[in-house]
């Protein structure tokens, strides 16, 4: 094996030196993302803060909980970072009078209007961290944010979460969807991994075992949009097939997500239970495998497409980086608890990727969108707004898959 071939190789310490050196440069280019008032900047192609842009939640908590790890592995200047986008969802961002989070900040410090279940899903996850960093007004602001999320989004008869309410919180939308879905089942885990409060463990086993029921009955292509009724509405946003939050059809990037966040709920439940975590690793498998065989090179080059139809055509083209990132992610948690070579092989074509297209050797961080032919693009993610996936993408395959990665990161529970 050439030394090349081992840098894309799992467990090889070539490997292990390159995730250093990608994750070294994501922490250097990210670190101008603090406004004044903590929210975070939309960063543009070279770290440099676009200001024009609006300051959202979700980016403020995602760079919180980033820089949390980076505090834990000896980044200097992390600390002043995290409690800088702390105190930015602590003051300007959280909503004092109607109680949680704003969407976001505009640059002339206006209210982006809407209460989001995804970015109250981030609040948490960022609460979660800091509180692990130690960081002062952390336990606090998690305390507020599961009140909150309890309170407004969490649905107890259902066993789901709704999506959207006005500002005021007096008008829920209509829409149901799994994207918020998905990201408080990564919340939830980060809550109980910290607070100890099993009960936030088994409402993410509810939020999955629908979701698997959805996708089983789907050829393993996971329904995204839905009624109210959660319905699966499988023609959402079909005449605006690339919208970021809400894109038609299938997202294999998130198929391959839910695969590696169902394989760590099941590790963490079912600790001494093989048996009872094996139909949900298998769940896990059939989602992954379904979405690298409908989207990886599915047109001829290299990269995994965004979308496709129900028949795993692609639909929209375009590589996202966050895809990427997480098919890294799960292609090394599935390796580990199946000892499958196959996973190890999808590892080293994704890393290979990673490198010779995806990687900004220039500037640090990741190119977070490219056409069909691998050439950037910024129609959907112009710039580099946030480091969430890709630095995960360093961390999680060298670290236990049934511990939400703050925790095992702070805790060094490598897994070799």
């Amino acid at each position: 094996m050439s030394n090349l071939d081992r840098k894309y190789q799992i467990d090889t310490e070539e490997n292990k030196k390159f995730m250093e050196e990608v994750r070294k440069d994501l922490f250097d280019f990210g670190r101008k993302f603090p406004s004044p008032g903590g929210s975070a900047y939309y960063l543009g192609d070279d770290g440099t803060p676009w200001k024009e842009k609006n300051r959202e939640t979700y980016v403020t908590c995602r760079m919180a909980h980033v820089y949390s790890m980076a505090h834990f592995l000896g980044y200097d200047g992390s600390l002043e970072l995290v409690d800088a986008a702390l105190r930015g969802l602590t003051g300007e961002l959280h909503d004092a009078k109607n109680g949680g989070w704003y969407a976001g900040l505009t640059e002339q410090n206006e209210i982006v209007p809407t209460k989001q279940c995804y970015a109250h899903a981030f609040v948490i996850l960022a609460a979660t961290s800091g509180i692990l960093a130690g960081r002062e007004g952390a336990e606090e602001l998690l305390k507020d944010a599961l009140e909150q999320y309890d309170l407004r989004f969490w649905n107890e008869e259902e066993g789901l979460s709704c999506d959207t309410w006005n500002t005021e919180f007096t008008v829920m939308d209509d829409y149901r969807g799994l994207n918020a879905n998905m990201h408080t089942v990564e919340a939830f885990l980060a809550a109980a991994d910290v607070t100890g409060d099993e009960k936030y463990r088994v409402r993410s086993g509810r939020i999955i075992d629908r979701v698997i029921g959805w996708a089983k009955n789907n050829n393993w292509r996971i329904p995204e949009h839905y009624t109210k009724n959660w319905m699966p509405d499988l023609e959402c946003n079909k005449d605006r097939p690339d919208d970021p939050f809400k894109p038609y059809g299938a997202t294999p990037g998130h198929g391959i997500e839910w695969s590696r966040l169902i394989t760590q709920w099941a590790l963490s439940s079912y600790r001494e239970d093989k048996e009872g975590a094996a139909s949900y690793i298998e769940a896990a498998e059939n989602l992954f495998n379904r979405a690298i065989s409908d989207a990886w090179n599915a047109d001829g080059a290299p990269g995994i497409a965004y979308t496709t139809d129900w028949s795993g055509h692609p639909v929209v083209h375009d590589r996202m980086h966050w895809t990427l990132a997480e098919a890294i992610n799960t292609s090394a948690v599935l390796y580990r608890v199946t000892g499958s070579q196959k996973y190890a092989d999808d590892y080293a074509e994704f890393m290979k990727y990673l490198d010779e297209k995806v990687l900004d050797h220039v500037n640090g961080s990741w190119f977070h969108q490219m056409d069909r032919d691998n050439h950037v693009i910024g129609t959907v993610w112009p710039g580099k707004n946030d480091l969430y996936h890709a630095v995960q993408a360093t961390l999680i395959p060298y670290y236990a898959a049934d511990v939400s990665i703050a925790l095992a990161v702070k805790k060094g529970l490598s897994v070799n």
